[in-house]
């Protein structure tokens, strides 16, 4: 594997940087992941935007986003594979130990690793902590992820692959990595990006290529949704068959079918939407 770190490519076991970097000392990085098949970076445009927007929202420097691109590039040629999970992080860079930030400028690190096709079900789980949908990171994608695994080691504690989360006025907010969308009457519902939730590029895709409805949700409407499905990058759109202890039998049930149908036709036709 050979990684891009600030500004050249490097092999994975030379690929070294700073114990100071803010994003390893406090979290004071963003990052995007994005999905490359055979190649090709899907959703590239949308994915540097939000990328953009989360260092705006930290109060980073913009980054350049043509360097960006040309990192991305250099990593899949360098790194073939068939089908792949791209991270691209930016850092404060190195800075004095604390909050505050240095001088020296931001870091940027795009690595590249394969990762197998998703089941087209799977099972998720609850947990009893909340997103703060009035906090300073709310909406940001940053490296501040510990919640996050702290969470999904719960889900895979339980036989899940992933953990939901209600939001602090329990309302229905989001996954660890995913956006979760449910079906009521047979019409298609997803929290707003109000409730605290990450506005997902794969999210986002879904709510136009299907018209689901954006709709502020009690988190207890898992106990009685007709269907359940999860978007993200890598997963695009996946089925739940369990909630806890819920089994929902055939999933993906006929709402969910078709939404998989739709989102896999569309970005076959658009590799960058």
């Amino acid at each position: 594997m050979r990684i891009w770190v600030n500004g050249e490519l490097r092999p994975a076991d030379d690929a070294r940087l700073s114990v100071l970097d803010h994003g390893l000392t406090v979290g004071d990085g963003v990052f995007e992941t994005l999905r490359v098949s055979q190649g090709r970076p899907f959703a590239l445009t949308r994915h540097l935007d939000r990328l953009a927007r989360s260092a705006q929202g930290l109060g980073l420097p913009a980054p350049y986003l043509d360097e960006v691109r040309r990192a991305c590039a250099a990593v899949i040629e360098a790194n073939p594979v068939e089908l792949g999970r791209l991270r691209v992080t930016f850092t404060g860079g190195v800075s004095p130990l604390g909050s505050d930030r240095g001088t020296d400028g931001p870091g940027l690190f795009v690595a590249l690793g394969a990762v197998k096709r998703r089941p087209d079900t799977t099972a998720v789980v609850t947990v009893p902590w909340t997103r703060n949908e009035r906090g300073a990171l709310t909406g940001l994608k940053t490296t501040s992820y510990a919640e996050n695994v702290v969470a999904l080691a719960r889900a895979h504690e339980h036989g899940a692959s992933e953990a939901l989360f209600a939001n602090t006025a329990d309302r229905l907010c989001e996954g660890t990595g995913s956006n979760v969308f449910v079906v009521l009457d047979g019409q298609l519902h997803t929290p707003p990006v109000a409730s605290g939730c990450l506005a997902g590029i794969t999210r986002a895709l879904t709510v136009e290529w299907t018209g689901a409805q954006e709709t502020d949700l009690p988190f207890d409407v898992l106990d009685r949704a007709e269907e359940i499905f999860l978007t993200s990058t890598l997963r695009d759109v996946q089925a739940v068959h369990r909630v806890d202890g819920r089994e929902l039998p055939g999933a993906p049930g006929p709402v969910t079918a078709k939404a998989m149908r739709v989102f896999a036709e569309r970005a076959a036709d658009d590799i960058d939407p």
